[in-house]
């Protein structure tokens, strides 16, 4: 028998995850310094994944760089070489074709559902539940064929070129119908999945108080996107971007800045951005999707800054005898990364992968990873 009398051996182990592990998609090393099972402190490194994309894309002719931006982030593809085509399209003063804006808008928020489904695959799966993973992911799969369809391809689908969007990518009134037939089935899977997973005691018992960020800290630390509003902080580029004037839309925020509150902020997004995606259909506008009337000039550097899947997304260059000088590219993820070693620090924090769940990476390491993290 145990001796209630006898004071409790306290047991202090260090935990390496990575640079490659199951919780972490892309290399980058996490430490986790643990009390029994309470995480009281993490050590994150970045950079282990260095693409140099930034210098390769110097003094490239602008739409050869512009491409090579979707090789930034398998997931985000389309937002880089939307936000990239977009800087370009600031500086040189295009204005493109509606319909174009408006395709451009269905391509973004499918890829906000692919993303959002993922993060819910894989979160479910960190937190040991394969059914709700498994569903999660079949939900996905259907916005995948999407993709598909309109740009051709599963990753990188090359859909926004300067001036509207490519031929390939436009909608004629079979895909619209297959558009439409495959949000429904999507809208009922999510339901269900939500029912499902807000009702599963076991379920809410692991996400319930864990991995939280306080507001204050979060506005401290520059957390972005669906992490920050899981604090309640109702931030959406969405609602100053003004290729969403059109749409109705709500940005959803949750309070407790916890694993569930980021769970709840992508499964509440997936409904608002199939609301987007319908009304982007119904009121498709008629005419051209791309204009080739523009010309090349010269430009000082063009900053442009978008709301992506993970938050905001940051893309400025200047364009010099039609190359591109100066590229920087800033991910949401440098500082969702940052924000994952405070969510480690203190006694609500019961899992070791759990902190992973909450800052949401997408993994893009840049020169200034570092630094970024750092600051």
């Amino acid at each position: 028998m145990l001796d209630e009398k006898k004071p409790r051996e306290t047991i202090e182990t260090e935990i390496p995850m990575g640079t490659v592990h199951p919780a972490a998609l892309e290399p980058y090393r996490v430490r986790l310094f643990v009390e029994d099972e309470i995480v009281q402190e993490a050590e994150i490194t970045v950079g282990v994944n260095h693409r140099g994309i930034e210098r390769i894309m110097e003094g490239l002719p602008v739409e050869k760089a512009n491409a090579l931006t979707e090789k930034v982030c398998g997931i985000c593809s389309n937002a880089h070489i939307w936000n990239s085509v977009r800087t370009a399209e600031m500086g040189l003063d295009i204005e493109i074709p509606e319909r174009a804006s408006y395709i451009r808008i269905i391509m973004g928020e499918l890829e906000r559902l692919h993303s959002h489904f993922l993060y819910l695959g894989h979160g479910c799966e960190v937190l040991g539940h394969e059914t709700f993973s498994m569903r999660a992911f079949y939900l996905r799969e259907s916005i995948m064929e999407l993709l598909h369809m309109i740009g051709g391809n599963r990753v990188q689908y090359g859909c926004s070129i300067i001036g509207g969007v490519r031929p390939r990518c436009e909608l004629d009134d079979s895909r619209i119908n297959k558009l439409t037939d495959s949000l429904n089935n999507v809208e009922k899977g999510l339901t269900n999945f939500a029912e499902r997973v807000s009702s599963d005691p076991v379920f809410l018992s692991r996400v319930e108080g864990i991995g939280v960020i306080p507001q204050k800290q979060a506005l401290k630390l520059e957390v972005t996107g669906p992490t920050l509003r899981a604090t309640g902080v109702p931030k959406d580029l969405r609602t100053i971007m003004p290729e969403y004037n059109p749409f109705d839309f709500n940005v959803i925020t949750q309070e407790d800045g916890d694993v569930k509150a980021n769970l709840l902020m992508r499964v509440l997004e997936a409904f608002e951005a199939i609301k987007i995606i319908r009304q982007a259909i119904s009121n498709l506008p008629k005419g051209p999707i791309v204009d080739r009337s523009w010309e090349m000039a010269d430009c000082d550097t063009i900053h442009s800054y978008i709301e992506v899947p993970r938050g905001t997304l940051y893309h400025s260059y200047a364009i010099e005898d039609g190359r591109l000088r100066g590229s920087v590219i800033r991910t949401p993820s440098m500082t969702n990364i940052g924000a994952m070693q405070y969510a480690c620090i203190g006694d609500h924090v019961t899992d070791a992968q759990l902190c992973i769940v909450q800052c949401d990476p997408c993994f893009t390491c840049t020169d200034r990873a570092v630094e970024i993290i750092k600051r």
